[in-house]
């Protein structure tokens, strides 16, 4: 298999259909096998029967539900346990990332050989209040790492290689620093891809 999509969502029952009928759009015509494991982390709304219902719809969804709220890191270690694919993509499922970017991600892992590729949302549709504590979180994490070529440690937009996520463990509040776990893990090729940032659509 190409590739797989890992998507961590909490209350995303309106944006899903159309993200993954977006998803299928791409790949399809890139031709890719690929699988998308929505991991659906506590929802309250009527996530999971979306996902179920895009299930019947797709046969490359799959779905796994949390009972209570775990977070984001526990949503992206539960789903890189599942995956499957060559090189593994986790998006955001709030449509603010575009599949489209994926073709590019594969490229880069399976022909220019990176361990992972980092997106890099230099025009941001975010608040003041989310952009400032961004941009310190991103100079303090480029100083203690040494990964002094990323610009957006936390953007949700990412590819790996398989075995990189097979070699990690993402747990806490960790999910924002996936690259330098993996440089902890000696994935030392770690590149960054600049990616549009979508406007958000539905919900907060």
């Amino acid at each position: 298999m190409d590739i797989s999509v890992v998507i961590p969502l909490y209350n995303e029952e309106e944006s899903l259909p159309e993200l993954a009928e977006w998803i299928n759009t791409v790949m399809v015509h890139n031709g890719f096998s690929f699988e998308a494991i929505f991991v659906d982390d506590g929802s309250n709304d009527s996530s999971w029967n979306v996902i179920t219902a895009l299930a019947d719809k797709y046969n490359w969804v799959k779905g796994i539900r949390f009972r209570r709220n775990y977070g984001k890191s526990a949503a992206l270690n539960e789903g890189f346990k599942a995956t499957e694919g060559d090189v593994v993509i986790t998006m955001d499922a709030d449509l603010q990332d575009s599949p489209e970017e994926i073709p590019e991600l594969y490229r880069l892992i399976k022909e220019e050989k990176y361990d992972l590729i980092s997106g890099y949302k230099q025009k941001r549709y975010d608040p003041l209040s989310k952009t400032i504590p961004t941009r310190l979180f991103n100079w303090t994490t480029r100083k203690m790492s040494g990964i002094n070529n990323l610009h957006d440690f936390n953007c949700g937009l990412k590819s790996y290689r398989n075995d990189v996520v097979k070699n990690i463990e993402v747990y806490g509040e960790m999910h924002r620093y996936i690259p330098v776990i993996a440089k902890w893990a000696g994935f030392k090729k770690i590149g960054e891809l600049v990616v549009h940032h979508q406007p958000r659509k539905y919900g907060k």
